[in-house]
């Protein structure tokens, strides 16, 4: 069985336009355990910190409430993972359309059928996903609209913000991972297939960094639909989601895996800093 063992480092700096007095902030960026992912070490580290706490929020991700008290105008967090991802084969074969459709999955699933503010998809996307409703399998309609959506879409950053929907997006027909997650998450649902957001990072290829060795990485956002058990699917690369792809949470859209949200007392932010790191220890 193929493994890889990375270790991630996620900093954040943010600077204000003068003193905060209070922040109060949550923070996802610790990855999941879970079968194929284990987290072997996971820190964060904030400064200024008054207090924290950690929790398990609904979704499975792990979540740290924290408070920053001490005036600053300058607000540091670096959280550090080192994670083992290995091979997870699967085995289940596809359902039909029976399953997905029964009233107790409809039931149990029901928050991943629900379209959300982020993922309405506009009338074009949804007389897409319909092209496909009658396809062999839910998997198999998953796969052709996912196609479709990557082929009608060009990636490019600096486009859309974090606030973006689906219906902003494929106005432009232009995005990053999550804005092509939430595209093809609205089109899931509007055929009944139950959808979910997942969030992560991802890696660089394997085979072209030695261990030891430092490069920049990302983070990512995936989705993955039901079909008798959870199927993984990058929208935005179109590959396997296999042992480069991190997990770090899932939810029903972007708002519900955000790695950094909160609220300030003082002026506003001018700069935000994000690098993300890759080392590859085994």
């Amino acid at each position: 069985m193929s493994t890889r063992r990375h270790r991630i480092v996620h900093r954040t700096m943010m600077r204000y336009d003068g003193e905060v007095t209070a922040a109060h902030n949550e923070l996802r960026m610790i990855p999941v355990t879970e079968p194929g992912q284990a987290t072997l070490e996971a820190r964060v580290r904030v400064k200024p910190l008054t207090w924290s706490h950690v929790y398990e929020d609904h979704w499975g991700t792990q979540v740290m409430a924290m408070e920053s008290q001490t005036p600053h105008d300058v607000l540091e967090i670096e959280a550090t993972s080192t994670v083992e991802r290995s091979e997870l084969p699967v085995h289940v074969e596809a359902s039909g359309w029976g399953a997905v459709r029964e009233e107790s999955t409809r039931d149990r699933l029901s928050e991943y059928l629900a379209q959300t503010g982020r993922t309405e998809p506009p009338a074009q996307v949804v007389a897409l996903a319909q092209e496909f409703a009658d396809a062999a399998t839910p998997r198999q309609a998953a796969m052709d609209i996912v196609q479709r959506i990557h082929d009608a879409m060009t990636y490019e950053r600096g486009i859309t913000g974090w606030q973006a929907t689906a219906a902003d997006v494929w106005e432009g027909r232009r995005g990053v991972c999550q804005d092509f997650a939430h595209v093809v998450l609205g089109a899931l649902r509007a055929i009944e297939v139950p959808a979910r957001y997942v969030s992560g990072y991802l890696t660089v290829d394997e085979a072209e960094i030695e261990r030891g060795t430092t490069v920049p990485a990302r983070n990512h956002a995936w989705i993955e639909l039901w079909d008798r058990g959870w199927h993984p699917i990058d929208p935005t690369n179109l590959g396997p989601v296999g042992l480069d792809h991190v997990v770090v949470g899932r939810g029903r859209d972007y708002d519900d895996v955000a790695p950094f949200r909160g609220m300030f007392v003082g002026p506003q932010v001018t700069d935000l800093e994000l690098d993300i790191t890759y080392t590859r220890i085994g």
